[in-house]
């Protein structure tokens, strides 16, 4: 197990590389400061290449952002997941989610977007780990919650909401990597005796 790995965190696929994502670059070509082109290679006093602005020398730093999630477990120890009802991943199944808010906590965060998105009202509990999607450049948390409220709904967010006892997860229809890595390391923690095909981490 790699140091990442054991911290609780997963690292690039293999083929994905450092710097900015093409589709993000793309929105980034004027300065915030002064509006002019921003260029995008060395600098002076910097250790990697950095988008910089040659009229005012304004460096516009990239980084990922924060996404916080859950994954509810029922009093009978099933974990709740969600159908997705858009793009990326539309008709597959994640965890409850999305962008934590400037102004919030990650556990507000999660609290929030699990009400908004599934209807439950979640207690997060222990973090289950952290992960890296550099493709869509986000940084994912993922806490195992605590049901204490709500009733299970479907949303524009949520086709269908359903519980999946550990063993019956639906490991073929997962929408994303990190959620995978999500449910292999919450097996890991609570339902040890459980073996899930690792080679669904290496498909995902």
């Amino acid at each position: 197990m790699s140091t990442e790995e054991a911290a609780g965190g997963r690292g690039p696929a293999e083929g994905e590389h450092a710097g900015i994502p093409d589709w993000l670059a793309a929105t980034l070509n004027y300065c915030s400061r002064c509006g002019a082109p921003l260029r995008f290679g060395p600098i002076e006093g910097e250790e990697r290449e950095r988008l910089a602005c040659e009229a005012c020398g304004y460096i516009a730093y990239v980084n990922p952002r924060m996404v916080v999630t859950t994954l509810p477990v029922t009093d009978r120890g099933e974990v709740v997941l969600l159908r997705r009802g858009f793009e990326p991943g539309y008709g597959l199944w994640a965890q409850p989610g999305g962008f934590l808010e400037i102004d919030e906590t990650v556990n507000e965060g999660a609290i929030r977007e699990t009400l908004e998105e599934i209807g439950l009202v979640v207690e997060p509990g222990e973090i289950v780990g952290l992960y890296s999607r550099i493709e869509a450049a986000v940084v994912v948390l993922a806490f195992e919650s605590r049901i204490v409220g709500g009733e299970p709904r479907t949303t524009p967010e949520a086709l269908e909401v359903r519980a999946f006892r550990p063993e019956a997860i639906p490991w073929r229809e997962i929408a994303f990597r990190t959620t995978t890595w999500a449910l292999h390391d919450w097996i890991r923690m609570r339902h040890p005796e459980l073996h899930p095909d690792e080679g669904h981490l290496a498909e995902a």
